[in-house]
């Protein structure tokens, strides 16, 4: 699949949940009638505030959450209508960082297991010692050495947490990856570098990024096309250079006035 090509279409999708003392027939729209493409190699941001409905968003597409309507094509392939080896073979080639790097590690588990999970789910016949030297390589590309193996996460600070995450989010290779809020939980710091990271590991494997972010400064880093959401529905897309110094819409022009400016 070369640069350019659509990795993944999504078509009028929408997500409607029911809250507790709201009285609606039809629930609350999490996600209102929204589409959008996403070619492979790029990095589209989702951006907007706490209960916009970017993370909602960002689950439909990786149908961790079932739409109640709309369509999702991945690889060209009907994401919704898939099923059983069909669907296994989509969900190997699409993986997700987790906002939180504290509660998505089981505790109980030790990295060499929570990083080898999805091989043996979806390569259950590679042999033990084929697995452990996967996992040691998918921590060589995070910056984690083979001692970390045998450790468990409380082990670990939060950079390196998060650097577990993305090792176990990219064992499989796949060709997309939906961060959501990657680096929300970290110092400023830290979330630097685990961009930088991210930015290397795109260049180096032609990873193709959904990146969920309020942080408009998050997304200046890594975005080439920015989509703003606001209550359930896209209200600007465009390059990130557009939307970030020439924004349309009054809710995006909000948002940028709303980054602190750094004193001179």
């Amino acid at each position: 699949m070369t640069a350019n090509t659509t990795l993944l279409s999504a078509q009028h999708l929408v997500k409607r949940f029911a809250l507790p003392g709201v009285i609606s027939p039809n629930g609350i729209a999490a996600v209102d009638d929204i589409s959008l493409d996403v070619a492979s190699g790029e990095v589209l941001a989702i951006v907007g505030e706490s209960g916009s409905g970017k993370t909602t968003l960002a689950r439909l597409l990786l149908r961790l959450v079932e739409p109640d309507a709309g369509e999702i094509r991945f690889c060209g392939q009907d994401l919704r209508a898939a099923k059983g080896p069909a669907l296994r073979e989509l969900r190997r080639q699409m993986q997700m960082i987790f906002q939180d790097p504290f509660s998505s590690l089981d505790p109980r588990m030790r990295v060499e297991t929570i990083v080898g999970e999805p091989l043996e789910i979806h390569h259950a016949e590679l042999s033990r010692t084929e697995r452990r030297t996967r996992v040691a390589e998918s921590l060589a590309t995070v910056g984690l050495d083979t001692r970390a193996m045998r450790r468990f996460p409380h082990e670990f600070s939060g950079g390196q947490r998060q650097r577990i995450g993305i090792a176990r989010a990219l064992i499989l290779r796949p060709k997309l990856v939906v961060a959501d809020e990657p680096v929300s939980a970290l110092d400023v710091s830290v979330g630097a570098q685990i961009l930088e990271l991210l930015h290397d590991l795109q260049s180096r494997y032609g990873l193709t990024y959904v990146l969920i972010s309020h942080s408009l400064p998050v997304v200046a880093q890594l975005a080439t096309r920015v989509a703003v959401m606001q209550a359930g529905r896209v209200v600007e897309l465009g390059s990130a250079e557009q939307v970030l110094t020439a924004p349309e819409h009054p809710y995006t022009r909000a948002l940028l006035a709303a980054v602190p400016a750094l004193p001179a």
